[in-house]
């Protein structure tokens, strides 16, 4: 079987800059590199991709400080859609500075208020505290979309990666409160953590698991680590971290569904999808052949990744406006 073919701008940029850490690597140190690539790639961002204002606050969140990003667009002074937005890093990693690019994005391209969310990182903080986090920050501006800035009744769940997951899993809480969001924006999401990508049996079932080589990035064993530093054996079929082991997802908010072909959390994020569509939800999805997982902070590296990640905007507003099946 011929393997896929990397974009070659993202290849080149891989073979100088690391995503992952060695497997004996600390917390600290997977934190280092990956941080160090997100900010190097960011840098590289379409300058005129920077929102019109950024302010930073800290609210009180459920064990303590949690910080929060507001970003806002440029352009009339109308109220616009405010998304919440959780950044990848598999829980224990990231920041709202590593993926300041992935808000600033969101924010001009789909024309939405953005507030990213700072949650607590495993292992110093298990789950459910990035879930709580999660939840905690969604009600927060959900009380307060006209305050900062953005129009009352439309409210959008955002992540990639791990902060995909906490999106979808946000949105499941959010009907199941009877306080349904308005669309989810899932890039490579994480979708079932049952036997922490380490069980056989589970893996057995997403093909992009075992056939997805170590030259993309992220790898099979990256996700190991990062499932077993945040939630344990017995929790980790809970939807609360596995979305995809929800009893049922029908009135679950519409979502815009976004896969790479190149990234080992492929098939489930795409079994997402099908699994929403099943349950009457409205679904735009995309799978790009030549990406990789993360392609959506690397937009100033490869001109593949900068066309997906604008797509995914577009797409957004498309599903705002009542497109999907």
């Amino acid at each position: 079987m011929t393997e896929p073919t990397m974009d070659a701008e993202l290849a080149d940029w891989l073979a100088a800059t690391p995503l992952e850490a060695d497997e004996d690597a600390t917390i600290e140190e997977s934190r280092e590199i990956s941080g160090r690539a997100h900010l190097l790639a960011g840098q590289r961002l379409n300058p005129a991709l920077i929102p019109a204002s950024e302010t930073d606050q800290v609210i009180d969140g459920p064990a303590g400080p949690l910080p929060i990003r507001v970003l806002r667009p440029a352009g009339p002074d109308t109220r616009r859609p405010t998304a919440v937005y959780f950044h990848g890093g598999g829980w224990i990693a990231g920041t709202i500075d590593t993926h300041l690019h992935h808000a600033r994005r969101i924010c001009t391209q789909a024309d939405v208020v953005v507030v990213s969310v700072g949650y607590r990182l495993a292992p110093e903080h298990p789950f459910p505290a990035a879930f709580d986090d999660a939840v905690f920050a969604t009600e927060w501006v959900a009380r307060r979309t006209e305050e900062l800035g953005g129009e009352p009744g439309t409210l959008i769940l955002a992540g990639d990666s791990a902060g995909g997951q906490l999106a979808a899993s946000v949105a499941i809480a959010r009907r199941d409160a009877g306080q349904p969001v308005t669309a989810q924006l899932l890039l490579y999401p994480v979708t079932d953590v049952s036997g922490r990508y380490a069980d056989p049996e589970v893996n057995a079932r997403y093909m992009s698991r075992r056939t997805t080589g170590t030259n993309y990035g992220l790898t099979l064993q990256g996700m190991v680590t990062f499932a077993t530093n945040y939630v344990d054996e017995e929790s980790s079929t809970d939807w609360r971290v596995s979305p995809m082991r929800a009893a049922d997802l029908t009135g679950v908010a519409p979502a815009v569904i976004h896969t790479a072909t190149l990234d080992v959390l492929r098939t489930e994020g795409n079994f997402y999808g099908d699994a929403l569509r099943r349950a009457g939800v409205r679904v735009i999805s995309r799978e790009w052949p030549t990406l990789n997982h993360s392609y959506f902070g690397f937009g100033g590296v490869s001109a593949v990744a900068d066309s997906a990640a604008a797509q995914a905007a577009e797409d957004l507003r498309e599903l705002l406006a009542g497109g999907g099946n």
